[in-house]
């Protein structure tokens, strides 16, 4: 690699401008730290979007891709391969689902599911056109044209239509909503057990017992988008479990690798006899390299002590950003899951969450936004009491900067 040392104005020569990337160029991570180019240390709050649920490089995500690159790269999937069984195995009897298909994004995997209920239910109800996807307003599902009319937030279609037809939206966490638009003909409703990219909004426990119930009454198929919430970071290995519903279908990606590329889509055996050979497909899903970093990151993740853990870093996190939120009359409220938390503007900072994040990496943090009205937080599940008081400090410093 060049030791040339490059800026933004080269992403500007370069790169596809549908990315507005910070001016700092992060090179080398340690933990929940990052220096970049220039040698100043940041905290990262970040996560890469909730991605490297490890940190950054992690002794055992480092040794399985390191070992696994001395064996194998790439089969495709004329053939299969060891690691790619194993972490199928360690999938399937962690959760509910008997199959699982791999991919390399959360938005893959979402496509998957999404030609899966509609396979499903015209394989199962054929002529009675089932075609209908119910998701939710404010929700995300990828950036493909299918995923991203599946998601509920208008600003991601517009310019690329004609659209695919057949999905509607009702309210978050309103079961009424839901009631007056399912029907015979819907044959999947979608959601997220937390809202990622609509602002960090838990579902209502009772909400989601309901939309499972009426799925169940229209013999439509439950699909829970867990690309965000999955692999530990509500502090459960998934966030049904603790939600205490569990879907049909479930999409993973984000933390699965750790920061290395994968995806995938998990369901039962009923289910998955409709995506049969040649029905589906993807040319490095299942890549050796990718399921061998995903082993590790399962292994180190899905512990008691790992997963308990998230949960009380949530709660210090959450408590201290209250207290910041409240002594500079910023936040009118923290919510979320485990790691995944959102600090929600008040009315006197709606529309300016960047704001924050670029005052974050003045100050040597990095946070997240999850729209312009809240300020979200997805940290490493392995980050320390004290690089998260650290990146407190440091945040609280950023808010005084501005406020």
């Amino acid at each position: 690699m060049s030791d040339k040392n490059y800026s933004r104005a080269t992403f500007d020569e370069v790169m596809v401008p549908n990315y507005n990337p910070a001016t700092i160029i992060p090179e080398k991570g340690q933990g929940s730290r990052v220096w970049d180019q220039d040698g100043n240390e940041y905290i990262d709050f970040a996560g890469g979007i909730a991605v490297t649920a490890l940190g950054h490089n992690h002794p055992a995500m480092v040794a399985a891709l390191k070992d696994q690159a001395d064996k194998i790269w790439h089969l495709s999937n004329v053939f299969t391969n060891k690691p790619a069984l194993e972490l199928a195995e360690k999938l399937t009897s962690a959760t509910f689902a008997d199959k699982v298909f791999f991919c390399n994004s959360g938005g893959e995997a979402n496509e998957a599911a999404f030609k899966l209920v509609r396979k499903y239910a015209n394989d199962n109800y054929p002529d009675q056109g089932k075609n209908e996807i119910i998701a939710f307003k404010q929700s995300f599902h990828g950036r493909t044209l299918f995923t991203v009319c599946v998601g509920g937030q208008p600003k991601y279609t517009e310019g690329f239509e004609p659209l695919p037809q057949g999905i509607t939206h009702g309210e978050f966490n309103n079961i009424d909503s839901l009631k007056a638009l399912i029907s015979d003909k819907t044959c999947a409703v979608v959601m997220e057990p937390v809202q990622g990219e609509g602002g960090i909004i838990p579902a209502d426990p009772e909400f989601a017992r309901q939309v499972r119930e009426l799925c169940d009454q229209h013999n439509a198929l439950l699909v829970f988008d867990e690309v965000q919430t999955g692999v530990g970071r509500t502090g459960n290995l998934y966030a049904y479990q603790g939600l205490g519903v569990t879907p049909d279908i479930l999409t993973t990606a984000k933390a699965m690798g750790g920061g290395f590329p994968i995806g995938a889509m998990l369901t039962t055996d009923k289910i998955a006899k409709s995506m049969g050979v040649g029905t589906h497909g993807s040319t490095y899903g299942g890549n050796p390299l990718a399921c061998a970093v995903s082993n590790a990151v399962i292994d180190t993740i899905n512990t008691p002590e790992m997963l308990n853990s998230v949960k009380a870093k949530g709660a210090r996190i959450s408590a201290r950003l209250a207290e910041i939120g409240e002594k500079y009359d910023v936040f009118s409220g923290v919510r979320g899951e485990g790691l995944l938390i959102g600090a929600v503007l008040n009315e006197k900072w709606q529309g300016k969450a960047r704001q924050f994040l670029e005052a974050g990496w003045s100050n040597g943090v990095m946070v997240l936004v999850a729209g312009m009205n809240v300020v979200r937080l997805a940290p490493a599940l392995n980050i320390t009491d004290e690089e998260i008081d650290a990146g407190l400090e440091r945040f609280e410093k950023a808010i005084a900067s501005i406020a």
